[in-house]
């Protein structure tokens, strides 16, 4: 039995275990059971992923993410500016990294608890009657609401996400209102297969989105609002339906560590 030190961290309510392996490798890319227990809320730790940090030539560290079904999983955006945070408190880095990620090469700039995270660039975007199907890193499918109270998150985004379409590799689906001050999302996401209080993807995707879905777009930068707290995304749109310079910015905070045995 290992006894494995973790951090826990969270990014606007989205939280994660996240395990130095720089040095020691507690756990594989093939070890779904044990992730999976210690993102279990009653049996481990309790987390809607798992993250592992570890070194890689080239960067400053690689990011390894699991959902909390124990598979390993596309880019998780606020898992990212999380473990930029945690590394940050290692030491391995000041306020800038790079670091490498399931879907390539990520910047991060880490002041105090809020951490900006360069997202991959976004090449196009499908436009339905009434829906949006973009990739952010990992895939989503956006619709927008008059009243995101109205809506159950969970049924709903389960008849998407487990639709003929989208059954066999997933997909999120977030559940866009406008608000005040930009826009509200709520998303269901695969793996957690539930409706989680963030979701940094889809948080982006929806404000690429939102933004596209504006008769005369001007804004470059959106303020959203999840359950869990409040996010920007800035970005620079082609022209041509795509978008670079994709930055996902908020708060990361630690919540607490310790070692626990498997």
């Amino acid at each position: 039995m290992n006894e494995i030190p973790f951090s826990k961290y969270q990014g606007t309510g989205n939280d994660f275990v996240l395990i130095d392996q720089q040095s020691e490798r507690w756990l594989t890319r093939q070890d779904t059971a044990p992730v999976r227990q210690l993102c279990d809320r009653r049996f481990g730790i309790g987390a809607d992923g798992l993250i592992l940090l570890q070194s890689i030539a080239g960067f400053d560290f690689e990011m390894i993410y699991f959902n909390s079904d124990g598979r390993e999983s596309t880019m998780c955006g606020n898992g990212g500016r999380c473990i930029a945070a945690f590394a940050k408190r290692l030491g391995i880095v000041e306020k800038n990294c790079r670091f490498l990620a399931i879907d390539g090469p990520h910047e991060a700039i880490v002041a105090d608890h809020w951490v900006e995270l360069k997202m991959t660039d976004v090449a196009s975007v499908e436009t339905g009657d009434g829906y949006f199907v973009l990739d952010t890193g990992s895939p989503h499918y956006v619709v927008f609401v008059e009243d995101l109270s109205d809506i159950d998150i969970v049924q709903n985004g389960q008849a998407i996400r487990y639709s003929d379409r989208f059954r066999k590799d997933g997909i999120n689906v977030n559940f866009v209102e406008k608000s005040p001050a930009g826009i509200e999302v709520a998303t269901y996401e695969r793996g957690v297969e539930d409706e989680t209080l963030s979701c940094g993807t889809g948080v982006v995707a929806a404000a690429l989105a939102w933004f596209l879905n504006q008769p005369q777009p001007a804004e470059k930068e959106v303020d959203v609002s999840t359950k869990g707290g409040n996010l920007k995304v800035r970005f620079k749109p082609d022209g041509q339906g795509g978008f670079s310079d994709v930055w996902l910015c908020g708060p990361a905070t630690a919540v607490f560590e310790g070692k626990i045995s498997i």
